[in-house]
């Protein structure tokens, strides 16, 4: 017992880490430079292993960066930018009463809301549907840029980004999920039929060729400067793969 007061009395004694041990400038080992390769498939670790050898646990290949992360994310970045076009000006809902029929985009859904005096509803639609999707596309294309560059501007702020727009990612299928649901509830015939539009499958894509996006890239490349890929390719010597670390 009087070792154990002992220890939590040093610990509250320690004074704490300054901010100055965390400055940008201040060069850190990386995984890369001690010659460390994990593997992606099964996380075991392997010292002074070459980019594309095979795992000794599972086989997979070793990469030190996911392999054409940035053609793959270019390629579906735009096309979801493409794909945004049609799925906010087509129309996501059909309703056909006995009145006529009534075509709903994600915009006019949101004003006739806001009209109505459902303010709440109004803006969450508008959040999830509009604006969720349009910044995971301007996240996207400013962490690619970045990343292809090998700018070291705001690393850590691009890499809090890249984690936002994960968390955030799941909630941009509203529309999608309310429309299949009064779709499947709303089926009286010869009153009132309520089908999907052509807008909802844009929207849809969006929302998947974003999370293929992000998928796709890798973020490591957020903290690959010009400047630590020369240090990394002076100071790393070529090697056979080792034992998996713990």
């Amino acid at each position: 017992m009087t070792s154990l007061l002992a220890r939590l009395r040093n610990r509250a004694s320690r004074k704490p880490v300054e901010d100055e041990a965390y400055d940008d400038d201040v060069p850190v080992a990386t995984g890369a430079s001690l010659g460390l390769l994990a593997c992606r498939h099964c996380d075991a670790v392997w010292q002074d292993a070459e980019d594309g050898d095979a795992c000794g646990r599972c086989g997979t290949r070793l990469h030190a960066r996911k392999p054409q992360s940035l053609n793959r994310t270019w390629a579906f970045l735009i096309a979801a930018c493409v794909m945004y076009i049609p799925a906010n000006l087509l129309p996501v809902m059909i309703t056909r009463t006995l009145f006529g029929a009534q075509y709903d985009t994600i915009l006019s859904g949101v004003i006739y809301f806001w009209v109505s005096g459902a303010y709440g509803l109004a803006a969450i639609v508008f959040i999830a549907s509009f604006l969720v999707p349009l910044f995971k596309l301007a996240v996207l294309f400013l962490l690619v840029v970045l990343a292809q560059r090998g700018s070291t501007w705001r690393q850590r702020e691009r890499a809090k980004l890249y984690h936002i727009i994960e968390i955030i990612g799941r909630w941009s299928m509203l529309d999608v999920f309310v429309v299949s649901l009064l779709t499947g509830l709303v089926q009286i015939q010869g009153f009132a039929v309520i089908t999907a539009g052509v807008g909802i499958a844009a929207f849809g894509s969006v929302v998947v060729l974003t999370m293929l996006a992000s998928l796709s890239f890798d973020p490591k490349l957020t903290w690959d400067s010009k400047e630590a890929q020369a240090i990394e390719e002076q100071g790393t010597s070529p090697g056979t793969a080792g034992t998996a670390g713990t």
